[in-house]
């Protein structure tokens, strides 16, 4: 099912049963453990009628666990993680985490703003990943609001004071968490700042669309992504600044094309570097209003896909290339290179420090703003 398939054409044209119109979705609050220091951690479940529930964590604003159905009806987790809000305490591997200040990396974990220096906390030496040593990943976040209705919804809510990790700037930061009837499982991040800062906040889940639990691996799947170009990096996987066009390379997703071809071959230096892809996907819409197609993702066995939309201009892809065996998730089950992938819209990594890149920057009183979707659907099978 290489490239330009038929039946990739054939999935896409597929529509779903259109929704009641006063379809409901429920938001259930609930304990989940404790850290280690005694901190009690609280859950809040997001539920369709239709087979899709995501469960949410104060811990690191995480998605803990994000289920749908498959063609046959069988319910499954779709992404990578733990059982316990001690686990993600104890093995930080950033699973569904909600990530700030800036999300990916900043080369020598230092920038400039306005003539002047900040170093920053550095956690992938030399560089600063996902916000620094204690990220927005791990804090405890406070729940603002609960709601069921037809888009059920939930507000988290966050105080980064100023020198955070670095940072300049006191950031009151929120994320809202909806689900609506169809399956569209929607992210907004909201943050504002008392002096200018940088932000660039997203969602870290990793996903399979085979399901918790299953023996295949996500390298099977089919991916798409609307990028003419994407960001090479250097070895210490830093964008050169170069924006270098897919066209013939291993790095085309703009048809569908299956995550392991090519994964393995060492001709070609970027998929060295990297150790498989993880890299910055430049996509042709760039910055939107509203959030537009980011990355489509289909398992042809199960039959789900999923969907990313976001309003950010870049896309991370990512296939867990540091996942080495030695993580048990969910059920017990151990984490191997390839097991999941992620797909983070977001600004281009290092932006701070690269003038030719979109910026991060936010002035004092301004409110960033980054809204993406998790959209989960069944496509048709062989012959239906």
């Amino acid at each position: 099912m290489q490239g330009k398939s038929a039946a990739c054409g054939l999935w896409l044209a597929a529509t779903m049963m259109s929704a009641p119109a006063l379809a409901q979705t429920t938001a259930e609050r609930h304990a989940m453990g404790q850290l280690a220091d005694g901190t009690a951690i609280e859950g809040v479940t997001l539920s369709n009628d239709r087979g899709v529930r995501a469960t949410i964590i104060t811990y690191g604003a995480t998605l803990q666990a994000f289920e749908a159905n498959d063609r046959d009806g069988n319910f499954a987790d779709i992404t990578l993680g733990f059982d316990t809000a001690a686990e993600y305490e104890a093995f930080p591997n950033y699973f569904g985490v909600t990530v700030g200040r800036y999300a990916n990396r900043i080369a020598g974990a230092r920038f400039a703003l306005d003539g002047e220096e900040y170093t920053l906390t550095a956690n992938d030496d030399p560089n600063s990943l996902h916000g620094g040593t204690t990220g927005f990943d791990k804090r405890v976040w406070e729940i603002v609001s609960v709601s069921d209705g037809p888009v059920a919804s939930v507000t988290m809510a966050l105080r980064s004071p100023d020198g955070d990790q670095g940072y300049p700037g006191n950031l009151d930061v929120r994320v809202t968490y909806t689900l609506d009837h169809g399956g569209d499982l929607g992210i907004v991040f909201e943050a504002t700042s008392d002096a200018p800062t940088i932000v660039n906040m997203t969602n870290h889940a990793l996903f399979n669309l085979a399901g918790a639990g299953s023996e295949r691996d996500a390298m099977g799947h089919h991916l798409m992504i609307p990028a003419s170009s994407y960001t090479p990096v250097d070895q210490f996987l830093i964008p050169t600044g170069e924006l270098r066009p897919v066209a013939g390379t291993h790095f085309d997703f703009t048809d569908w094309r299956l995550i392991e071809a090519g994964l393995r071959d060492g001709r070609d230096e970027q998929l060295v570097l990297g150790r498989g892809y993880d890299h910055n996907f430049a996509l042709d819409k760039g910055v939107t209003a509203t959030p537009e197609l980011a990355a489509r993702l289909v398992d042809t066995e199960s039959g789900r896909m999923l969907e990313v939309l976001s309003t950010e201009p870049g896309l991370q892809f990512y296939t867990g290339n540091f996942l080495d065996g030695t993580v048990r998730g969910r059920d017990g089950q151990i984490y191997r290179m390839g097991d999941g992938i992620a797909l983070e819209p977001q600004k281009y990594p290092d932006a701070p420090n690269q003038p030719a890149f979109i910026s991060a920057r936010i002035e004092a009183g301004e409110t960033y703003r980054h809204e993406m979707i998790y959209r989960v659907s069944i496509v048709p099978g062989a012959g239906e």
